[in-house]
């Protein structure tokens, strides 16, 4: 069987290694162009290419991947079915019909829900205590498609988008690799999805990054660790932003804050400062000053950078 392997992030990885661990025959992979990376913009290949090279596999770094050219192209390799995994670009439906036996999604969420391109990020900020992985047939419309095979992940309230993220990437690969089989029998009976039911998990945009603190607690410890290791949370002060990277809820009681601005430092402590949220206080136990590596909310204590009364978000 021919498989061409459409991806591009770390998330992809696992699913085209145990696709080459497992003997598959794959043809191809597509992914996104080499990109700017760094500080230092230096122009870096996708994981996935990484992979694809080190086993002296084809790659395909097309802009559009539908495009005519493109198509053209992929006729020329008969392609028996096409597995795609956080590719980053929709398959047009002339791009669809060219495998034989179809195209499949590992997706990173339980659809219908979450779909699009955070759904890891926007199921760890909404503090779900759940997500999953579902195999599914793709269609033109964005994660549309009938379910083939889904298997629940659970979310710790500890948890962050990166530690989901590892979670479900193996989790996922398994799961690829033990429907294959039955793809190639044609024993498969996909389930349509409830599209009524669908939500949406846009890519995270700056705006999504700054912390409101007239929020709850919760809201923003969520929000926090849901943006962790990637893109961030962020707070600003006198110009300057502050990333966020951990944080912890607060058992300070709400009645000693009650007079302060949302947003201020009430206390300084060993775990870090104290800042008053919508509903209580929030302890800053990872942060990073502009321009500067992430240090601990103690060594940011004793930076004298911060002190008791100073606002955020001003």
């Amino acid at each position: 069987m021919r498989i061409l392997f459409m991806g591009t992030p770390d998330f992809a990885v696992p699913s085209l290694q145990a696709l080459i661990d497992n003997g598959y025959n794959v043809i191809g992979v597509v992914t996104q162009p080499d990109r700017p990376k760094g500080r230092k913009q230096l122009l870096t290949p996708p994981p996935v290419k990484i992979i694809a090279d080190k086993h002296n596999i084809p790659v395909y770094q097309p802009e559009k991947v539908s495009s005519e050219e493109q198509i053209n192209k992929f006729k020329q390799l008969e392609i028996d079915l096409i597995i795609t995994a956080a590719f980053g670009q929709l398959l047009s439906n002339e791009l669809l019909a060219i495998p034989k036996l179809g195209c499949i999604n590992v997706h990173a969420s339980l659809l219908p829900k979450y779909r699009g391109g955070a759904p890891i990020h926007w199921a760890v900020i909404n503090g779900e205590p759940e997500t999953g992985v579902t195999i599914m047939y793709m269609e033109e419309k964005l994660d549309a498609g009938a379910i083939i095979a889904q298997q629940s992940v659970p979310i710790a309230i500890t948890d962050t988008t990166g530690k989901v993220y590892e979670k479900v990437m193996n989790i996922g690969a398994k799961l690829l690799i033990e429907i294959i089989p039955n793809i190639i029998k044609g024993d498969i009976q996909a389930i349509p999805q409830d599209h009524t039911k669908a939500t949406f998990a846009y890519n995270i945009r700056r705006s999504d990054e700054l912390i409101n603190w007239d929020r709850s607690s919760i809201e923003i410890y969520n929000q926090i660790r849901g943006l962790a290791p990637w893109p961030g949370a962020y707070t600003t002060h006198n110009g300057q932003i502050l990333k966020i990277w951990d944080s912890e809820i607060s058992t300070d009681e709400f009645k000693e804050t009650s007079n302060f601005q949302n947003g201020t430092v009430y206390k300084l402590t060993k775990q870090g400062p104290i800042v008053i949220t919508g509903d209580g206080c929030i302890v800053l136990k990872e942060v990073q000053p502009a321009g500067k590596k992430a240090i601990s909310g103690f060594d940011y204590v004793n930076s004298g950078k911060i002190t008791e009364g100073m606002i955020f978000g001003s």
